[in-house]
């Protein structure tokens, strides 16, 4: 089944350069189960399997799962889940830097893993942002946002204050907005999919050559 074939997808036997995490969303308040076939799953699949394809054995990419389909208030139920399954996309691709992808709680997850030292990229795809948390991304990480002007569901505005507050702090960090793009990533589909191989490939090239660009925010994307 899908679900067994793409939370971790090889290519080959050489040591990858990056690994990448891609994190689905969930919602607010839910302790049904999480399903590998549930649509925040199968929304990020593509994701999945344009990186595995377009990187080779250079990336390593790995879907997460979790426990249950909600965060849970102070419970943060993703939280132990994500950890583990970064913890074991490390320890697949040992020393590489890790990228992570989120997809609205998703993006909330990878702010907060940001705070792990193998993590050096993060993509936030109409991230679910709560409480100022990308106050927790350290130090050092690329950041780049993405959210459809339109989105009903997540805050645009608040993504872009965060990237407004990274970016004063020195972090090479980005802010794209979609214009007229909804929640689910429907809309503009070759652009998100784009998005995310491009923030692969120079996650790549800055990894291999340590150069870095100079923070800024783009108010829109045509």
């Amino acid at each position: 089944m899908l679900g067994n074939i793409l939370p971790l997808l090889r290519v080959g036997a050489t040591t990858p350069e990056l690994g990448v995490l891609i994190l689905p969303g969930g919602t607010d308040s839910s302790y049904r189960p999480f399903s590998p076939l549930q649509g925040s799953a199968l929304r990020m699949y593509p994701f999945t399997a344009s990186i595995a394809a377009r990187f080779g054995a250079r990336v390593r990419v790995r879907q997460a799962r979790y426990r249950v389909y909600g965060w849970n208030g102070g419970q943060a139920s993703p939280m132990p889940y994500a950890r583990a399954e970064l913890d074991r996309l490390a320890a697949d691709c040992p020393g590489a830097p890790i990228a992570v992808i989120g997809h609205s709680m998703g993006g909330r997850i990878a702010a907060l893993l940001a705070d792990d030292p193998r993590v050096t990229e993060v993509l936030a795809l109409a991230p679910w942002w709560q409480f100022a948390d990308w106050r927790r991304i350290r130090d050092g990480v690329r950041v780049r946002a993405i959210h459809g002007s339109a989105d009903t569901v997540t805050f645009p505005a608040r993504t872009a204050k965060g990237i407004r507050e990274l970016v004063d702090r020195g972090l090479d960090a980005e802010f794209v907005s979609v214009p007229d793009g909804g929640h689910p990533m429907l809309d503009h589909i070759g652009f998100w999919q784009g998005s995310a191989l491009r923030f692969v490939a120079e996650s790549l090239a800055r990894n291999r050559t340590s150069t870095r660009t100079g923070p800024r925010i783009v108010d829109e994307v045509g």
